[in-house]
């Protein structure tokens, strides 16, 4: 086993669908950050709020202010700079930091894709991205025509896990059964044209989409990794993800993901698309990289921990989508191992979450307006999900605390509602959420889910 595992090490292959990704992952996310700022969201999101819900263990991360803008301005630079091969080191690892640091700023963001992106960036940080057709190999007149095979398969695979994930995902009773939550969301569409009025208003059609959505996740990566069958794949991945772009708002991850399928293409593939570059910027090309030293193979020394800080990294990957299992209760209920698991939009979820102030030694009592401490979006999230009850349930004990009530109190009074069913009581409206802890224990005043979903 430790003899083929070094084999494989030892595998090279063209350097050419490793830059070309290095290419179009930088600047897919410089637009990305180019179109929040224009979109506004960076005062709305990250500098007005109040309060910003955090991720647990990551509590020590705080807002800057104003300073989010030079934040934003330093990932944006960074991704620029990971495109063009500049200093590529020094800009991954700028940008993954960024990145993830602004993230980890306000947790009503997340989205699966936000996460792919950071750890994306964060195996890119071992990865010889910038060894062919690079401003560095301009610097140091050194460019590499071969480099280790599994730093190509490595990206394949974490796309792969993504997809193939997501699909797993979508094996459950509420998805293929019922047609949920899509059959919520379609019908809404009903103002597109063409479609709007008709297809998207039909029973079949729900459930149509729904099981060719579960078949694509399943299936991609194979048809993908097939010779024969890439192209067919390439145009499903352009559509799959061309359709979901204009039914629903998640912005650039589409054409992430479309530009990200092409690692999976051969070398003289991506020479074509490089000889493309090289025609818009000819007269750059021919003197800059016509000098350049070009050597046959990159490997790493002998004695490099990379191969297996990827390998850590891979099993981490492999299991973590799983520690639901260590969590009683129904998982869109509870969404306890939900997160970072490419559970992608499989519920539909809403809630109205009330808190009531209690001093105890007085025994007087009141509501609290959401409102005042929350933006929209934060009351939607923290309305039906248990960690931003409990996060939010301390703020405003710490808060009035601060004001002068003693022995404060904390109760909370929540229903919701899961894809389409009549809400339900979701927490225990006799606890008092001032005296919880977050933890990775099961939080055992969510109250029973009363329904069955059968599934992965």
């Amino acid at each position: 086993m430790r003899t083929l595992f070094n084999t494989y090490l030892n595998k090279q292959t063209d350097s050419a669908p490793l830059a070309v990704f290095r290419i179009g992952f930088g600047f897919m996310m410089c637009l990305s950050i180019i179109r929040f700022w224009y979109k506004g969201w960076i005062e709305s999101v990250y500098i007005t709020p109040k309060f910003h819900f955090s991720y647990y263990g990551f509590e020590w991360v705080q807002s800057i202010g104003n300073y989010t803008y030079i934040l934003f301005f330093l990932c944006g630079l960074s991704a620029f700079f990971v495109a063009i091969g500049f200093k590529y080191r020094v800009s991954i690892l700028t940008f993954f930091v960024s990145f993830t640091y602004i993230e980890l700023l306000e947790k009503t963001t997340y989205l699966n894709h936000y996460y792919f992106i950071s750890i994306l960036s964060f195996l890119l940080l071992f990865l010889p991205a910038h060894r062919y057709y690079s401003i560095d190999c301009i610097i140091t007149q050194k460019s590499y025509k071969n480099i280790p095979a599994w730093t190509i398969d490595s990206i394949k695979l974490l796309l792969a896990i993504v997809y193939f994930y997501a699909g797993l995902a979508k094996l459950n009773s509420d998805w293929l059964q019922k047609a949920m939550p899509l059959k919520i969301w379609l019908p809404s569409k009903y103002d597109l044209p063409i479609l709007g009025e008709t297809l998207l208003q039909e029973d079949w059609f729900h459930y149509a989409m729904s099981w060719s959505g579960m078949l694509y996740d399943l299936m991609i990566p194979f048809l993908l990794l097939y010779r024969r069958t890439r192209w067919f794949a390439f145009v499903l991945v352009v559509i799959f993800h061309v359709f979901t772009r204009v039914l629903f708002p998640i912005g650039m991850f589409p054409y992430i993901m479309i530009i990200s399928s092409l690692i999976f293409f051969e070398a003289r593939f991506h020479h074509k698309i490089i000889s493309v570059f090289k025609k818009g910027i000819s007269y750059v090309s021919k003197s800059a990289f016509g000098n350049i030293l070009r050597l046959d193979h990159f490997r790493y020394p002998k004695n490099s921990k990379t191969p297996y800080i990827i390998t850590i990294f891979f099993v981490i990957q492999l299991l973590l989508p799983f520690r639901y299992m260590l969590y009683p209760g129904e998982l869109f209920w509870t969404e306890e191992g939900y997160r970072f698991s490419w559970r992608v939009m499989l519920i539909e979820k809403m809630g109205h979450t009330t808190f009531k102030i209690v001093d105890k030694k007085t025994n007087a009592s009141f509501y609290v307006n959401n409102t005042d401490f929350l933006t929209p979006l934060q009351e939607k999230q923290m309305s039906f999900q248990p960690d931003f009850i409990l996060e939010y349930a301390h703020y405003l004990g710490d808060h009035f605390t601060a004001q002068g009530y003693k022995e404060v109190q904390v109760f909370a009074e929540s229903y919701v509602a899961l894809n389409g069913r009549l809400s339900q009581p979701f927490v225990d409206k006799e606890v008092d959420l001032y005296r919880e802890k977050e933890s990775f224990k099961h939080k055992h005043w969510i109250l029973p889910f009363k329904d069955d979903i059968k599934g992965l």
